[in-house]
């Protein structure tokens, strides 16, 4: 029998192996952090937070995604890119932990913790993609997307009935999510024991790659993370007061927030399913960010449409994530050059999506009314379109027509 026909089943056993630890990860992209928020008032109260420590509180992860984004590549180059991933779980783990625990200060340094971790899964798991579903990169991607979005929407709708059933209150509906860091480091452990890093990783001579720091079309993937990020955090930040103040009752918008996460989980399977359809990315692209666009527009000029706005918020906020992470596998040569996108993108991403609620909030405050920022955010979303464009072509980071 050829080697070919012989290895078959185990490729498929190691690829379909690989997909089920993909999606574990993916779990818990997000829902040790959302989850805070639900329950933030019965943290502040129990500990004594202030309105600025609570919300520091909240913002903390996303400087955490910020600060340790670039360091993740350094950290999988010695390691192993399996290790890194199994002990970033670990590191979750460990923070989900400290987080929960009755000690003074251990929220803070479990928070930084789980931050840390989160950050560099973020940045390795497209990386995992470009290296074991280098033809599948955007469905895979659509798949472990939508996963991290729908576990996001259960955590937020579990945490509080946990804290209110529970003796333990908001420590415990915080801790059970350690459960699902576990259950992925259980899976994964064995193929680690089996395969270490020799089978797993490519080969050595991959590691040469041009920096993405130095190439225009690693800032043009980079900005398209960038602004995405903001429209999706300032959409969590600020989407339901903005609904109050337009005379929608807050268990309205919350509803309206649920419905948000359920469609961006559907937008972000079926962005994944035709992004590799076309020759390149232009198309979907500026699709996507002309929809962000409409929707500011449509919120600053026609409140009384507000459902129609968050419906299509959903839609593009759910197709412009799967965009920007298919990006990292897509422009690159190598899973070494598809780390270093992904650390650089999402360091500068994700500052840009802490910072845009804050400065989305300042110009309300200088403004009086939600007008001035909503149009900033469209005009914003514009310049997201025109760099969706550019990031879109068919080209990779090393190409001399990758400008």
């Amino acid at each position: 029998m050829p080697a070919t026909t012989r290895n078959a089943p185990d490729r498929t056993l190691r690829f379909g192996f690989v997909f089920i630890g993909l999606l574990l990860i993916a779990v818990n992209l997000r829902v040790s952090f959302v989850s805070v928020g639900p329950v933030l008032a019965n943290i502040s109260d129990d500990l004594g937070l202030s309105s600025a420590a609570a919300g520091f509180l909240t913002g903390l992860p996303l400087i955490a995604f910020a600060v340790f984004s670039p360091l993740a590549p350094g950290f999988a180059s010695r390691l192993g890119l399996d290790r890194a991933l199994w002990m970033s779980l670990l590191i979750l783990a460990s923070g989900i932990v400290l987080r929960s625990l009755p000690l003074p200060g251990f929220i803070w340094a479990g928070t930084a913790l789980i931050g840390l971790a989160i950050a560099f899964l973020n940045v390795l798991v497209p990386s995992l993609v470009k290296r074991d579903f280098p033809l599948r990169v955007s469905q895979v991607t659509g798949s472990y997307t939508a996963t991290q979005a729908a576990f996001a929407a259960i955590g937020a709708a579990v945490v509080v009935p946990v804290a209110q059933t529970s003796p333990a209150g908001w420590r415990l509906a915080l801790g059970i999510w350690v459960g699902l860091a576990l259950v992925a480091m259980a899976v994964l452990l064995p193929w680690l024991r089996r395969h270490g890093t020799g089978t797993v990783d490519a080969p050595k001579p991959e590691v040469s790659y041009r920096s993405p720091w130095v190439s225009a079309l690693g800032w043009q993937v980079t900005i398209f993370m960038g602004l995405q990020s903001i429209a999706f955090y300032v959409l969590m930040a600020w989407l339901p007061t903005i609904e109050q103040s337009r005379g929608v009752s807050a268990t309205t918008a919350g509803i309206h927030l649920s419905v948000f996460l359920l469609i961006s989980v559907f937008a972000s399977l079926a962005a994944g399913g035709i992004l590799h359809r076309g020759s390149d990315q232009r198309l979907v692209s500026f699709a996507s960010g002309a929809v962000m666009f409409v929707t500011f527009l449509g919120l600053a000029l026609a409140p009384e449409l507000m459902l129609l706005w968050v419906l299509l918020g959903a839609i593009g906020c759910g197709s412009l994530i799967v965009i920007a992470l298919s990006l990292f596998s897509l422009r690159t040569v190598n899973y070494p050059q598809a780390a270093s996108l992904s650390g650089m993108a999402q360091s500068v991403g994700y500052g840009l999506g802490a910072a845009g609620p804050v400065l989305f909030g300042g110009l309300r405050d200088v403004s009086g009314d939600w007008t001035l920022p909503l149009l900033v955010t469209a005009g914003i979303m514009a310049v997201l379109t025109v760099t969706g464009v550019l990031a879109g072509r068919n080209r990779v980071i090393g190409d001399k027509t990758s400008l």
